[in-house]
This record gives C-alpha cells, sequence and structure tokens, in this order.
C-alpha cells in the first residue's frame, strides 16, 4: 500500500532524527556565502545536511541563479528565472572557494531550459575560474540533461571537471508524476555519452521513498551501468514542504546497506547509500575512495 497525498504524512523514524550543528563555522561559512552574493543547493532545495557540511567548511554552489525552468515535484527550489546569468557568478565562486579553502567543490544549477546552451558555458566559466585560483582543488559538476543537447554537454566536459554527475532521481515509471518535464532515456544517454566521450568518471543517484519497488531500483542500477555510470548515491526522499510530494515509505538503513552491497557487486566503482546521503553530499570522500 502507498502513502497517498491526501493521507496524514507519515512520522519520521528514528533513524532520521539528529542534533542539528551549528556554532562558528557553520556561521563563517553562511555568511561568506551571503557576502559573496552566492546561491547554494543547500539552502536553496532544504537540504537535511546543511548544517552538517557548512559546519565542516564544505558546500555546493548552485549556479545560474536560484529559479528553475522545471518543476519536479520533490524539489523546493523557486521556478520561472529571470534575466541571463550573472557574467561575474564563476568569479565570485572561485573566490568562495579559495577563501573557504576548499580541496574538492561541488557545482550545480538550476536547469535552464531558457538559455541556448543550458547553461553550459557557464559552468565551464566556473570550472576554469576555480582552477585559475585553486589548481588543486577538484571539481565534481551536477548537471541538467541540457535538453539532451550533446554540444552542450560537450562544453562541460571539454572544462575537464573531475566528476561528471547527473542524476536520475527515481524510477522511470514515477517520472510522469515527479519529473513531469524530464525524460529517463535522455538521461541515460547523457550519462553513457560521458563515457564514450571522456575519461571522467560518471555519477548518478536516486531517491527511495517515493513509490518506487524493489525490481524497480534493481532495474535503475542495471540501466546505470549499461551506461557505464561509475559512480553511485542513493539518499532518502525528504518532503522540503507540503507544497512537495509527500513520503511514501521510510527505506531503513538496512535496505540502504543492503542496495549498496548489490551495486558494488553490479559493478560501480564506489557507492554512497544511506537515509541522509544526497548526491553532493561527502563527494570529496567518495572521489578519495573511488581513487584509492
Amino acid at each position: 500500500m502507498t502513502h497517498s497525498e491526501h493521507t496524514p504524512p507519515l512520522r519520521k523514524p528514528k533513524w532520521l532524527r539528529r542534533r542539528l550543528p551549528s556554532g562558528p563555522a557553520y556561521e563563517a561559512t553562511r555568511s561568506l556565502i551571503e557576502r559573496g552574493g552566492l546561491h547554494t543547493v543547500c539552502q536553496e532545495a532544504q537540504c537535511p545536511n546543511m548544517w552538517e557540511c557548512f559546519s565542516s567548511h564544505t558546500a555546493t554552489f548552485l549556479i545560474l541563479g536560484d529559479r528553475c525552468t522545471r518543476g519536479c515535484r520533490f524539489c523546493a527550489v523557486g521556478h520561472d528565472p529571470q534575466g541571463l546569468p550573472d557574467p561575474e557568478e564563476p568569479e565570485r565562486v572561485a573566490k568562495a572557494t579559495e577563501e573557504m579553502g576548499l580541496r574538492y567543490v561541488v557545482v550545480t544549477s538550476v536547469t535552464r531550459d531558457d538559455l541556448p546552451d543550458g547553461g553550459a558555458s557557464h559552468f565551464a566559466a566556473t570550472i576554469h575560474a576555480i582552477r585559475t585560483r585553486q589548481s588543486k582543488t577538484r571539481i565534481e559538476v551536477l548537471i541538467p540533461d541540457f535538453q539532451g543537447d550533446p554540444e552542450a554537454l560537450g562544453v562541460v566536459l571539454n572544462a575537464r571537471p573531475d566528476v561528471l554527475n547527473h542524476n536520475v532521481e527515481t524510477v522511470p515509471r514515477l517520472y510522469p508524476r515527479v519529473r513531469p518535464q524530464a525524460i529517463y532515456e535522455r538521461s541515460l544517454e547523457l550519462l553513457r555519452r560521458v563515457s564514450e566521450e571522456s575519461d571522467i568518471p560518471g555519477k548518478s543517484g536516486l531517491m527511495l521513498g517515493l513509490g518506487e519497488t524493489s525490481e524497480e531500483i534493481e532495474q535503475v542500477l542495471r540501466d546505470l551501468r549499461g551506461a557505464s555510470c561509475a559512480m553511485l548515491t542513493l539518499g532518502q526522499y525528504l518532503q522540503p514542504s507540503t507544497r512537495q510530494l509527500p513520503v511514501d515509505r521510510y527505506a531503513t538503513p538496512e535496505e540502504f546497506e543492503g542496495w549498496r552491497t548489490r551495486a558494488l557487486e553490479m559493478g560501480f566503482t564506489h557507492v554512497a547509500s544511506g537515509p541522509f546521503v544526497r548526491s553532493s553530499y561527502h563527494a570529496g570522500d567518495l572521489f578519495e575512495k573511488k581513487r584509492d
């Protein structure tokens, strides 16, 4: 039995309750981001790991503004972007990366279907700006699908990020309800192109708790391996607010561990799987373990 949008919300289990870190490090990171006029996916998407990451001097930068052209029903980011990307944003991200002393930085964006290249050139400019200031910093980009435009993907690949991440988010049956403007096969094709056109490791992730079955999760993992996706994240969907889809179920830590084992058996180079795992959560640790 699945959880209906019209029934009371499920009670959050004990393994999803934890104290929120705070203190000087958290405030220093928050203040630096605010002073730089930057956006983070941590704040815009109301990520449950924001306090922990800020307290550890880490953040996932959100470029191309803070409003999206799509309306995914799991996401709290605002809609209907206004205007062109800020040409000074790449340099501000690079400066913040330098000031925070980041050895690993994740850059993601809202989806900008209103731009000719979907924002690919802005991703490339941000990568170049970070490399100029911090040549040893590892860079992961978490990109939208660019509406399947291979030239836009090529622009990002040519900028040579260390990891290219694109999330499938959920199983294909749920796309019309969860991601109505996305196409599952298009995302798989993007990941396939990453492996065919570069030596940059591809990464993807999906959320549990939206109504998927075990058989469907298994098939998505097979599809991702079929697209030569190397790295994987599995996390629990948490409803950001009453405006987004309700949680259908809470997967147990044991289930997440089972999927981690299964994914490694299928050939993923490294897997992060757990209730609080997000695509960029401890991304640097994931990259280092992959290299080891």
